[in-house]
């Protein structure tokens, strides 16, 4: 009997055909049927903000969470040395990591200094292929801050070169102020990990998380639950959908 794993490979989860409401189903998984998570982001408390929430579902139903943080912050906390920031930043996000059940791994670029070349494509291509993810959430690539857009296209390049072999979905974060023209194709309600989410994100003390919360994340909880008619909501654009228009008409 195929189990629900071997069934997500046979129809293809890389294909966007499936939804994330189908895969967050709400029972707890064997070894059988776990399947592996991993999220990229520019910088520590990124994507506990903008998919902190879906992460916590997934490490819940017994899934392997990672999370590849570009940078380590350096140049976020002022008046602190980049070695002083990193050191700070890197321990927040352990914390936060603790609290999603989710493993960190930092590639080691540096904040404020990102670069997308071919030796960091290759570098964020292996980092990811170890992880041997079925799902891989990253930010979108339309957004103001050049870190985000460079752990982004780092991200779609290592979908391309890894031969498409995980579906590839993108997070906002601070809709509107960076993420920019951010046309959700998935829904995942988070109402039930929202308070654990924002523990989550209150972990990262020296990035002022109120603020955070002001900067549209509230909002965005709020009004992506309103979209799809629950209390809170992190959404998502699916790489294949958006390659075909969101022509499958699909939502979580």
């Amino acid at each position: 009997m195929a189990t629900r794993r071997s069934f997500v490979k046979q129809v293809g989860l890389a294909s966007g055909m499936i939804p994330l409401s189908v895969l967050l189903h709400g029972q707890q998984n064997d070894e059988s049927t776990k399947m592996k998570i991993v999220c990229t982001g520019g910088h520590p408390d990124d994507p506990e903000s903008g998919c902190g929430g879906t992460l916590a579902k997934f490490a819940l139903q017994g899934h392997d969470v990672t999370i590849i943080y570009l940078t380590r912050g350096e140049a976020g906390i002022p008046g602190k040395s980049h070695d002083e920031a990193a050191a700070i930043r890197t321990k927040e996000a352990e914390e936060a990591c603790k609290i999603l059940h989710a493993k960190p791994v930092f590639a080691g670029q540096v904040d404020g200094d990102s670069m997308v070349s071919n030796d960091w494509v290759e570098k964020i291509k292996n980092l990811i292929a170890a992880e041997k993810p079925d799902i891989v959430f990253t930010q979108w690539p339309l957004d103001t801050h050049k870190d985000h857009q460079c752990a982004s296209l780092l991200t779609i390049q290592s979908y391309f070169h890894v031969g498409l072999s995980f579906a590839l979905y993108f997070f906002e974060v601070c809709a509107g102020e960076q993420t920019q023209i951010f046309r959700p194709t998935d829904y995942v309600d988070i109402t039930d990990v929202q308070e654990q989410k924002r523990k989550a994100v209150y972990c990262h003390t020296s990035q002022d998380p109120p603020g955070i919360y002001a900067c549209g994340h509230a909002a965005m909880e709020e009004f992506r639950g309103r979209e799809t008619g629950v209390k809170a909501a992190e959404a998502f654009v699916n790489m294949v959908r958006l390659q075909h228009g969101n022509s499958f008409g699909i939502q979580s």
